[in-house]
């Protein structure tokens, strides 16, 4: 059986799916679905149970065994990089971590945790997933608490046996339940719908142009890609990065948005939030070496194929 926790959520969701596009379902869902449409992503997926994150921990702390178990994909976490309780995060993105690292490690299960591009902070150490992660400075509080569990992964020498994913900005289908925290792809759908107009966020830095603030956008099918490669590959272990390499601008990425919708791009520029100049980050840029050379050599779709695909196959037929 693997295990996907956060399997209701956006990346876990088109994993679960992923796997069963492979044939398989043996697979338990652990997650929170609480009061809003999350449950909606599981309507049609194929999985043995569903178990609820406190009660999954429960079981776990209380001995549950691991000998049915192939591997655990833990994608559950609070991924707002707004939040603000840092108890919260610490508690929900660290300690659950732990426990969860600890059992895995017990029973010799492959443990797949999703880290974070956050914890890069402004990039003053550069993107390399090969460096020394006790230099990387985070700039919120999310980014914290994943540099906390790679820090501590690393201590216990966890990551030896365990692959730890730096997701950089993952867009796609099953996103629609994350709020303020949607890709920007779909909020510009949305408004390119409504209004025939997109938002964009004005440039607070000297030399960079409104629109050209530029990310690592990375479409969730490759992310699941990835992910398989690391369940049915057990050699390679440690941090990676999870981009595709190719840094674009929001600009670029709305274009795209509108292309895939046949309409005329029309973007307008507001200023960004007072409280988001200091935390905002202008540049991100996966380095891709390691996994290349751990052996993953499938192409990543481009920013306009991946847009593409979302818009036309997903979001033009959710509506």
């Amino acid at each position: 059986m693997i295990i996907v926790t956060g399997g209701a959520g956006f990346i876990g969701s088109c994993m679960v799916k992923y796997l069963n596009d492979k044939g398989i379902d043996d697979i338990l869902i652990v997650d929170n679905l609480g009061h809003g449409p999350k449950w909606k992503n599981l309507v049609d997926l194929q999985y043995v149970d569903y178990v609820d994150k406190e009660e999954f921990i429960h079981q776990v702390n209380e001995g549950l065994s691991g000998d049915d178990i192939e591997a655990v994909i833990h994608l559950g976490a609070c991924s707002s990089t707004t939040e603000l309780d840092a108890s919260y995060l610490m508690e929900n993105n660290y300690r659950y971590s732990q426990t969860l690292a600890i059992w895995c490690d017990k029973f010799a299960l492959r443990y797949i945790y999703a880290s974070s591009a956050a914890t890069y902070g402004n990039g003053e150490q550069g993107y390399s997933d090969q460096g020394d992660i006790h230099q990387l400075r985070p700039l919120n509080a999310y980014g914290y608490s994943k540099q906390a569990f790679d820090q501590w992964m690393l201590r216990q020498g966890f990551l030896e046996r365990a692959v730890g994913l730096k997701f950089f900005n993952v867009y796609g289908p099953r996103e629609a339940h994350k709020d303020d925290m949607r890709s920007v792809v779909h909020k510009s759908y949305g408004q390119i719908l409504e209004q025939g107009t997109v938002q964009l966020f004005k440039s607070h830095r000297q030399g960079i142009e409104d629109g050209d603030q530029r990310r690592d956008f990375v479409y969730v099918v490759d992310a699941c890609r990835v992910m398989d490669f690391f369940l049915t590959n057990k050699k390679p272990n440690g941090l990676y990065n999870l981009g595709t390499g190719q840094a674009r601008s929001f600009k670029d990425l709305v274009t795209a948005t509108f292309h895939a919708m046949e309409r005329e791009p029309n973007i307008r520029y507001i200023d960004m939030p007072q409280h988001l100049q200091a935390k905002y980050q202008y540049f991100t840029q996966a380095d891709m070496a390691k996994l290349k050379a751990a052996g993953y050599q499938q192409p990543f779709y481009s920013l306009e194929d991946g847009v593409r695909d979302y818009v036309q196959n997903h979001l033009m037929k959710e509506a």
